[in-house]
């Protein structure tokens, strides 16, 4: 089953484009890892996701139905009923209480689930009479989250969703997360800058750079499927696969190769030597591989 089909999407600003034919499907009830340089369009993309921000060119489907400005292209439910997104700022009334913060969750959607809101806050000591504006930065980012939960989404966009926790709040909560994947009926989109903060979390990547998509699977899929391969100077990799990356010294290289499957995939010749390649060094691989700025992206928190 698919949460959210793009269809060549492109979306410019005046003369800029920020995101240039994006073409990628994306599973439901799993986490999806949205990653990128700052800049590199997962913003952007998830407002149109939403219904929020149109798309230039292109098709969005979420659920199987196009979006359009917000709403279903059959004139039925809003295409966006059922996502909820989590913007950078985490908007919260700073006069509100938590408790009016959920009251107004309540009146302000079509389906509400208050146990699960408050089994949120509680899980992480959020008091309910207090006001958001006395939270703290990290209470604010819980509150936020257990608001969107509460409108049950079928989809979930968190946009930078842990800048404000601390590492030990941010293992807490992408772990909180999961469960309620997993227990739900629940698509969860993550973006982040921060490769580190993808560590155990996501089961399906999404890698965007200068508005585009350049690497898009299940996570253990795309880890299983590239090797590097370092050995004698050459111009070419023994076996076969898809260069990603290559790299010479005077008497050695190293490339990164996208292999096929099979036994044929673990075929090298005498001298080379074959390691794994980790999460944090498959995404800036292919970062390095386009024509972005991957010094923009984070490996480490």
């Amino acid at each position: 089953m698919t949460a959210v089909e793009a269809r060549a999407v492109s979306k410019r600003y005046g003369s800029v484009w920020a995101l240039r034919d994006c073409s990628f499907q994306l599973p439901a009830n799993r986490i999806i890892a949205l990653v990128g340089a700052n800049g590199a369009g997962k913003s952007t993309l998830m407002s149109i996701i939403s219904g929020m921000l149109p798309a230039t060119s292109g098709t969005l489907l979420v659920g199987g139905r196009p979006v359009v400005k917000g709403r279903s292209s059959d004139g039925g439910e809003p295409a966006g009923s059922r996502v909820a997104i989590l913007a950078q700022d985490k908007p919260l009334y700073r006069d509100f209480s938590v408790a009016d913060m959920l009251r107004f969750g309540r009146a302000t959607n079509r389906v509400w689930d208050q146990r699960r809101a408050l089994s949120w806050l509680e899980r992480f000591a959020i008091p309910l009479d207090r006001r958001c504006g006395k939270l703290s930065g990290g209470q604010r980012a819980q509150v936020a989250l257990a608001v969107a939960l509460g409108s049950r989404p079928a989809l979930l966009l968190l946009d930078e969703p842990l800048a404000n926790l601390d590492p030990v709040a941010r293992t807490e909560v992408t772990g909180e997360l999961m469960a309620e994947a997993a227990e739900g009926d629940m698509t969860v989109m993550l973006s982040t800058h921060i490769i580190a903060e993808l560590s155990g979390v996501g089961d399906h990547l999404l890698v965007l750079d200068a508005g585009r998509p350049v690497l898009s699977g299940d996570v253990e899929d795309l880890l299983a499927d590239h090797v590097r391969l370092t050995g004698p100077r050459a111009d070419l990799p023994p076996g076969p696969g898809a260069i990603v990356q290559a790299q010479h010294a005077d008497r050695q290289s190293t490339f990164v190769v996208r292999q096929p499957a099979g036994p044929a995939a673990a075929v090298v010749a005498p001298g080379w030597t074959t390691q794994p390649i980790t999460l944090d060094e498959l995404i800036l691989t292919y970062l390095k591989a386009s024509a972005g700025a991957p010094d923009r992206l984070e490996a480490a928190a």
